[in-house]
Formats: C-alpha cells, sequence, structure tokens
C-alpha cells in the first residue's frame, strides 16, 4: 500500500540503494523495488508518532536497549505484543522464579471442534527478554499502565489453529532427543513477542551457508545480537526494522499466515487507538513493544492516524478459559519455538555479560525469586520530559561499517577449556589436560574458519565435541549437553505458592505434615506410618486422588495399596509433584479441589458418548476407593444399567466379570444388604448375557475370553439371580441354542453343558478320546485346550477334566505328531490363558505323585475302575425288598390319600408280591429309607 509522504532523512541511502539496484540488475526491477521498500518501511515506522520498539524474542540485545530506553524515555503507557487475556496473571510473576509460562486453558471447549479439547496456549517470560523488561518497569513504576494489545487467546483459535506460530519446534534446527524438561509445556500453542526468522527458506539457506554457521540461533548470535550489542537507540531500532521488513518481504505468498499475521497488526492498532482515545494519552508519551516483524508493517490501519472502522475485531466464542502460570525451562522454549538446543542457554548466559559489560541497571520485578532486593521505585514526574531528537539516518553508517573484531580473550577460552574437561571427567569421558588444549587450539582453528576473529560459544561447542567425543557416551549426558550445561543450564522456573490456583495450595496445604518440600524439583520419599499416626490417613488419600488425576510418577506408591475394603496400616511415596507443577496447575482449572475434580471426571467417563459397561463400573469402584461416596456410586451404578442394556457386543465382557464380582463382594462384607443397582446389575446383566449367548458362539469377532468371561457372570451370579426372579430356563436354552464353529468355543460349550448337567464327565471324556484317535482333528487339539482353560472361569471345577485331556495328549500322541504340535500347545495356552494357568498347574500338582521315584508306579486317577459307593447297600437290600413295602401296608391312610389325588384307581398290591411296583423306588435307593429307620431307632 502507499504510505504517507517520505521524509528525507534517508533519502541518501535510497540513493545508493537505487543506483546498487541499476548496477547489478541493469536497470529498474523488482530488485529495486524491494531494495526501496526495505527503506520505506523503516522510514514509515521512524516516523511515527507512537514509538515503536522492536524486539525479537528471547534475544540480550533487545532485553538490554529495553532497559536502556526505559531508563531514558520513561513512557506512562506501555503498549505490549502479548494476549490481552493474559494480563491479570503478569503481577504474579513476582511470585515465581524465571523462566515460566504464562498459560490459558480451556478444557471443555464451546465453538470450537472436541477433537481440539482441550486447548492451551503459553506465552514463555525469561529474564533476558525485553517483554519481561518492559513488565517489569510498568508493574513497579507508579503511574504507568501496561496495556496488551495482541488478540486474545480464543481469536488464536478462531483464526488459525493450524498455522498459529511455535506449534511444534520442527523449523529446521537441530533434532534433539525430548527431555522431560523440554515437555514441560505440553501440547500446548506457544505464542512470542518477536517471532524473528526468515520465511523464505532459500533465504536462510543463503545466511547460513555464507555465514558459515550450522542453524538460525547461531547467525542471529553472529551477525545481530553481537554488533547490536554496544549499538545506541536509534541504530537499534532502524537495524531491527530494516531485518524485520526484509523477512516480511522476502516472505513466500502463504496467503494464509500472511493473512493472520495482518490481522493481528490491525487487531493491535485498534486496541491501542481505542485506549489512546478512552484515556487521552499522549502518543509521546507511550512505547509500542512488538516483534520487528509486525513493526515494519503495512497494513491500512498502522499508525496512530492509520484508517479506523474498517477492521471490525470478532468476539468470543462461548468457550470457558482458565488462567494461571506453570514452569517453563530453557529446553522447553527451545523446542516450543525450533530453537537449535542451548541457544536460551547461551542467550542467558550474554545478557549476564552484557550487563557486566555495559553497567546497564535492569528491571526487575519487587521480590522476583532469585533476583537481588532493589530500591523502591519513584513515581515519574509530572513535569514534561524533554522534546526527542529529530531521526536521523544512523542505518547508512551502520550498513557501510566493517564489522567490530571482538578480540580473543584468552582467559575465558582457558577457563570454558579447563572447564568442561572437569565436567567430561565427571560424566564417564576419559579426559586429560591435551583434551583441554586441544579444545582451545580448536576452537581458535574453527574461529578463524569461519571468519570470526574470536571463537563464540558454539566454536567452542563444535570444538569439544570433536576432542573428547568418543564412540559412545559413557554416562546420562553427552558433550553437547555438557557445554550447554556449562554455560548456564538449562534453567527450570518455578511457580510460587501465592501465585498458584487454590487447588494446588491445598494439596501442598493437606501434605504439610509430611514434612517435605515438595515445591522442589526430584523425587523424595515419603514414608506414611498410619496405624503410628493416624492424622497421615488424609494425606494417604490426598496421594492416592493425585495418583488416579496426575501423570505417572508425580506419586507412585512404593509400598501400599488401595483396595475396596482394605486400608494400608504403613505405606511408602516417591513424589515428584514438583516436577510435574505443570500438571497439578492444570488440574486447578477444573477446580477448587481433588474431590470436585475427580467427582468431574468420574462424570465425564461413566457418562461420556463413548462410555461402555466396563468403564461405568470403574469409575463406581474409584468412587468407592477414593471418594468413599455411597451416592455417587448409587447415581453411577444405576447409570451402568442403562449402558449395560444398550451394548450389543461382548468386548467388555472379561472387565465386567471382574469389577462385578469385586463390587458384589466389597457391598456383601460392608453391607448389611445389597444396594438396589447392583441387584438390578445382576438381574439384567444374566438376562442380557443369556440373549447376547448364542450369537457370540457364533461371531468370529468375539473371543473365547469373551465367551468365557460371559459364562462366568452367568454362572457365578446365577443364585443371586434366581433368587431375584431370573429364570435358569433362559440360559439353557441360550446354551441349547449355540452351535459354535471354532474349536476353542466348542469346547467352552461341552463345559458349561457339563455345568448345566446336560452332558455327563463321562461323555466329556469320551469326545476328549475320541478327538485324539482323529488324525484330521489332531492339529486343531491345541484350539480345543485352549477353550477348555478358558472353561476354568465359569467352570473351575473341570481341572481335573483338562488335566486328564493334556496328559493323555502327551501320553497317547508319537513323537512325530506331539514334537511339532507342543510349541503350538505352549503358544495357544500363553497367548490365551495366561491368568488362568496357574489353577491349571495347582490342579496338575494336587493329582501328579510330589515325588520322581513314585512316578514309575503311579497309575491316573481316571484310568483307576470307579466304583459304586452304594453297590454294597444296594445288595444288602435287595433280598430283603418286600419288607420296604410292609409299613405302608399297615398304614395306608396316608398313601391312600394321596392316590385320591393323583386318580390312582388301581388298589393295593398283594403282601408277597416281591415284583411289587409300589417298592421299586425304594430298593433302587434305599438310603433315604435308611436314614428314617435310624432316625426312628434313635427316637
Amino acid at each position: 500500500m502507499s504510505g504517507p509522504q517520505e521524509s528525507g532523512v534517508f533519502t541518501a541511502l535510497r540513493t545508493q540503494l537505487q543506483e546498487a539496484a541499476t548496477e547489478f540488475a541493469g536497470g529498474p526491477d523488482a530488485l529495486e523495488g524491494i531494495l526501496l521498500g526495505l527503506v520505506d518501511d523503516v522510514d514509515r515506522a521512524v516516523r511515527e508518532p507512537l514509538e515503536i520498539f522492536p524486539v525479537c524474542h528471547h534475544s540480550p540485545a533487545s532485553a538490554l536497549a529495553m532497559a536502556r530506553r526505559l531508563r531514558e524515555k520513561q513512557p506512562k503507557v506501555v503498549y505490549l505484543e502479548l494476549c490481552e487475556d493474559m494480563a491479570p496473571l503478569l503481577s504474579e510473576l513476582r511470585n515465581c522464579r524465571l523462566p515460566v509460562a504464562v498459560q490459558a486453558f480451556a478444557g471443555e471447549i464451546d465453538g470450537f471442534p472436541q477433537e481440539w479439547a482441550p486447548l492451551s496456549v503459553v506465552a514463555p517470560i525469561t529474564e533476558a527478554s525485553a517483554e519481561y523488561q518492559a513488565i517489569a518497569y510498568a508493574l513497579d513504576t507508579p503511574g504507568v499502565e501496561l496495556v496488551l494489545v495482541d488478540r486474545s487467546s480464543d481469536h488464536v483459535f478462531q483464526w488459525d489453529r493450524a498455522d498459529t506460530e511455535g506449534t511444534g519446534g520442527t523449523s529446521g534446527e537441530e533434532d534433539t532427543p525430548q527431555a522431560e524438561e523440554a515437555a514441560l509445556h505440553g501440547e500446548a500453542v506457544g505464542v512470542e513477542i518477536g517471532d524473528l526468522r526468515p520465511r523464505f527458506a532459500e533465504l536462510e539457506e543463503h545466511l547460513l551457508r555464507h555465514g558459515k554457521v550450522r542453524h538460525w540461533s547461531e547467525w542471529w548470535h553472529q551477525y545481530v545480537e553481537v554488533p547490536l550489542g554496544d549499538s545506541d537507540h536509534d541504530t537499534y531500532r532502524q537495524v531491527m526494522f530494516l531485518i524485520g521488513s526484509l523477512f516480511r518481504r522476502l516472505a513466500p505468498g502463504d496467503g494464509d499466515r500472511v493473512r493472520v499475521d495482518e490481522d493481528r497488526e490491525r487487531y493491535m492498532w485498534t486496541r491501542m487507538r481505542e485506549h489512546l482515545t478512552a484515556t487521552g494519552a499522549d502518543p509521546e508519551d507511550c512505547l509500542y513493544v512488538c516483534g520487528a516483524f509486525h513493526a515494519a508493517s503495512r497494513v491500512e490501519e498502522f499508525g496512530v492516524h492509520g484508517r479506523s472502522g474498517t477492521f471490525t475485531i470478532s468476539p468470543r466464542t462461548a468457550t470457558t478459559w482458565q488462567y494461571g502460570l506453570i514452569p517453563s525451562s530453557h529446553a522447553a522454549i527451545e523446542a516450543q519455538f525450533g530453537l537449535a538446543a542451548g541457544s536460551v542457554s547461551i542467550a542467558a548466559a550474554q545478557w549476564q555479560k552484557s550487563l557486566k559489560r555495559t553497567k546497564v541497571r535492569p528491571y526487575r520485578l519487587e521480590g522476583q525469586a532469585g533476583a537481588r532486593a532493589s530500591r523502591a521505585k519513584k513515581a515519574l514526574p509530572a513535569a514534561a520530559s524533554t522534546a526527542e531528537a529529530p531521526a536521523t539516518d544512523r542505518l547508512s553508517g551502520f550498513l557501510h561499517q566493517p564489522p567490530v573484531l571482538d578480540g580473543l580473550d584468552e582467559a575465558e577460552l582457558l577457563g570454558w577449556s579447563v572447564d568442561i574437561v572437569r565436567a567430561a571427567r565427571r560424566n564417564g569421558y576419559l579426559a586429560s589436560t591435551a583434551d583441554a588444549i586441544a579444545v582451545f587450539e580448536t576452537s581458535i582453528l574453527l574461529a578463524g574458519m569461519r571468519d570470526r576473529a574470536k571463537p563464540t560459544p558454539y566454536d567452542f561447542q563444535d570444538a569439544a565435541v570433536t576432542c573428547i567425543e568418543k564412540d559412545r557416551v559413557p554416562g546420562r549426558r553427552d558433550v553437547r549437553r555438557l557445554v550447554e550445561i556449562m554455560m548456564g543450564g538449562d534453567r527450570i522456573g518455578q511457580v510460587g505458592y501465592e501465585a498458584l490456583p487454590p487447588l494446588a495450595r491445598d494439596v501442598y496445604d493437606r501434605l504439610e505434615p509430611l514434612g517435605l518440600k515438595l515445591q522442589q524439583r526430584g523425587v523424595q520419599r515419603a514414608l506414611l506410618d498410619i496405624a503410628g499416626r493416624p492424622e497421615l490417613e488424609a494425606c494417604s488419600d490426598v496421594l492416592w486422588m493425585l495418583r488416579r488425576l496426575m501423570p505417572q510418577g508425580a506419586a507412585r506408591p512404593i509400598m501400599g495399596e488401595r483396595r475396596l475394603g482394605e486400608r494400608s496400616i504403613q505405606e511408602s511415596w516417591d513424589l515428584a509433584l514438583g516436577t510435574h507443577q505443570r500438571a497439578l496447575i492444570e488440574l486447578g482449572y477444573e477446580g477448587v479441589s481433588l474431590e470436585q475434580v475427580l467427582e468431574q471426571r468420574l462424570r465425564r467417563e461413566a457418562y461420556g458418548p463413548r462410555a461402555t459397561t466396563a468403564g461405568v463400573l470403574a469409575a463406581v469402584e474409584d468412587t468407592l476407593l477414593y471418594l468413599r461416596s455411597g451416592r455417587l456410586a448409587d447415581e453411577l451404578g444405576t447409570h451402568a444399567l442403562k449402558v449395560l442394556a444398550a451394548e450389543r457386543s461382548v468386548d467388555g465382557a472379561p472387565e465386567v466379570l471382574r469389577r462385578a464380582r469385586a463390587l458384589l463382594a466389597y457391598y456383601r462384607t460392608s453391607r448389611p444388604t445389597l444396594p438396589a443397582w447392583i441387584e438390578s446389575f445382576v438381574k439384567t446383566g444374566y438376562a442380557h448375557y443369556c440373549t447376547l449367548l448364542p450369537t457370540a458362539f457364533r461371531d468370529e469377532d468375539a473371543t473365547v475370553g469373551q465367551v468365557a468371561a460371559m459364562l462366568g457372570f452367568l454362572f457365578s451370579m446365577e443364585s443371586l439371580a434366581l433368587s431375584l426372579g431370573c429364570d435358569r430356563t433362559q440360559l439353557e436354552l441360550a446354551v441349547a441354542q449355540s452351535h459354535p464353529d471354532d474349536p476353542s468355543k466348542t469346547a467352552l460349550l461341552w463345559a458349561a453343558q457339563v455345568q448345566l448337567g446336560t452332558l455327563s464327565r463321562t461323555q466329556l471324556r469320551s469326545r476328549c478320546d475320541a478327538l485324539l484317535d482323529n488324525p484330521l482333528v489332531v492339529p486343531a487339539y491345541p484350539r480345543y485346550l485352549n477353550g477348555f482353560v478358558h472353561a476354568l472361569e465359569p467352570v473351575p471345577g473341570l481341572a481335573d477334566v483338562v488335566v486328564e485331556a493334556v496328559s493323555n495328549a502327551f501320553g497317547r500322541l508319537p513323537d512325530t505328531v506331539l514334537l511339532p504340535w507342543l510349541p503350538l500347545l505352549i503358544t495357544t495356552l500363553r497367548k490365551g490363558a495366561a491368568d488362568l494357568a496357574p489353577l491349571l498347574i495347582r490342579e496338575a500338582g494336587r493329582i501328579f505323585p510330589g515325588r520322581l521315584p513314585a512316578l514309575d508306579a503311579w497309575v491316573p486317577p481316571w484310568r483307576t475302575p470307579q466304583e459304586d459307593p452304594f453297590a454294597a447297600s444296594r445288595a444288602r437290600h435287595a433280598t430283603t425288598a418286600p419288607r420296604g413295602a410292609a409299613l405302608l401296608a399297615a398304614h395306608p391312610s396316608a398313601c391312600d390319600a394321596v392316590a385320591g389325588l393323583l386318580g390312582c384307581e388301581e388298589g393295593w398290591a398283594p403282601t408277597g408280591d416281591a415284583g411289587a411296583p409300589g417298592a421299586v423306588l425304594t430298593v433302587t435307593y434305599p438310603v433315604t429309607a435308611e436314614a428314617i429307620e435310624a432316625l426312628l431307632a434313635s427316637g
């Protein structure tokens, strides 16, 4: 777009660039337009009445220039490029140890696709950054107002979710393993002040190649940070404007990203003009801090006098956002924004060196953790500030001057070399004084090859890797990581107690009796003698809830467990709440107490669209374990009935069986009567699984374990179900209608028939023998055994039959068949019935002899002839069978009455007839008559 009338400040530079374009291109063309456009952008930004301060994120040069300018100008209003809805949190930075990240979090969303949930936006802040200098100045200086003008967190996702800057850290820097510290931001979208990097891949490649550097962070340090470190304010601004304009004009035509960038600039200038209008502030007393890329903006809304009324800010969605501070680290920032590993740590070290060299006094928040106490700030003077000097062309001089050669600091380089060798030896490397000398000389050599008089930290890092690194890393850290630590390390921030959400503070307060410093990073061991100190039981409840809600490793039990109906008297825990402080803070976004958050999550799991019966029962069990809430357990249990009735698959049958058994056992031992919902669940489950049983036997997708779990539910809950009004005929019909084709399910069906009494054990043994006699079936015999082993779940009394089936296979099959078949048997049993194998082994130990010598004379019990235990009694009474009817003949009135009811009119048989049909039953089954005889004799 065409801007205002050009000033004469950069006339000489325009002329030189025009002549250069004509000489190189042979005449006016696109190159001339680009070069002159760069100067126009710089001129436009310099002439803006509201001073624009361009910055680059986490840049020591920007932070140093910001500290200088704030002390010179003393602005009354500071406009900052940061999400406007994050403003209330900035005052809490004084309670934290930097680096930390300001976070906006939304767990439940309204207006965005559900698959995006949860939404999270983070803005990391380090001490060596221009934004922190502006925040510290504005918050601790009376009479200064800090205004955040960038789009809200809601607009970040409204405008562009996929291309939001800093979403992954895969922008061309070196790939590094994602350590725990690098994952402190989680899956959050990162926003930063001053994202300054070429978007034209060829341009970045050209700069890296000709700068003889490996990655962008090193190029920026060498060619921007170092030259601008000691420059004056005007030079700094004009150079940063030029860089921002260059990267903007040479960016490829990514329409979506350009649209988002321009909308952000319109948004920010609209907010600033609204604030100026509302407060009547003088633009001369204001300072606008933004990234250099946005400072060179060409939108019509640019500037205090820019076009108004053309851009409408869209309303936010109905999503409820929660805000807080989370710990950050140098590694997390590098991973979030695609920076080279160690670059933020090197920048922090450069910041400290620059402060010592320039004697600049930076701004720090009062009470900032890790900062020295500073004197109270005085209010700004009421008198008008002195007028600013007119802008001059500092850019031409900067571009014409030769690079300033920073002399070699041998003492510093020698110290680095000695320190890295010492660190390498501590980490298992066989380094010596010769290696220190080699690192020193190689650093100088690499700097010379790269046209540098003084080795940079990156040169030193390459030299250390070249001279010390071996084929393998002997310890946990390699040499590159050791250099990063030596240069300042991966500093990890911490959110102070006062800046934590209420839930996090409540957790720390409730765990106070443990006597541990839980806010510190690292693992701490907590020992709980609940029997000796009953007050620690409350701490145990908190720890178990944290284990349920937080990531693995935050609270890990070493000794002790929590089961239904059981409580530990002693527990031991490994706690790392300081390491997982971000997860604890994000819990605070969901509620004010652990109990509230856990109840909300259990309800979401139970009532969610993908809830299953097993999942709802798990929620019921967790309710009883952690919340001890009978009300919520009954509510969720009632909901489990509806979920069970709506299910048409048997995928969760094993889990349903396990949890239903556990809950039933708990209620039977802890309550005088069963809850109404568990009784209804048994009745509904009995009818439900009876209905699905024939289909499950035929369904190829239903595994034998799932069908066995269905039968286990039906047989183990049968007595309770029948007492509640269920009909056993339904189960008998379901089994009769089942006709499986799979050998495993066939064996399972036979076991069910034995349990129901429709198939005898003798018939089952005969069928197993027939399988071994059929050579066509022998290869599938392991699958039959797999079914029999699974049958131990619903019919554990068949363990002896299963042992017999396996023993017969080993005894009858020839080696030519058995040896190839044996691996299949082992893998089948291990894969399909590993949890039931102990029951089978126990039964085998009971049947087989315990000593090897006894094995030769041992006869399997199934080969021993079975004697009838009632044969002797039956033979004794056979000769005196007619005497069994003497009592009936002597007192016939009872029998006559029964015969009349039944309609029998044949009359009594003769007394001497031994074959009288009335005595057949007593002759065949004499045990009842003998019991009555014994009872009468004893009376």
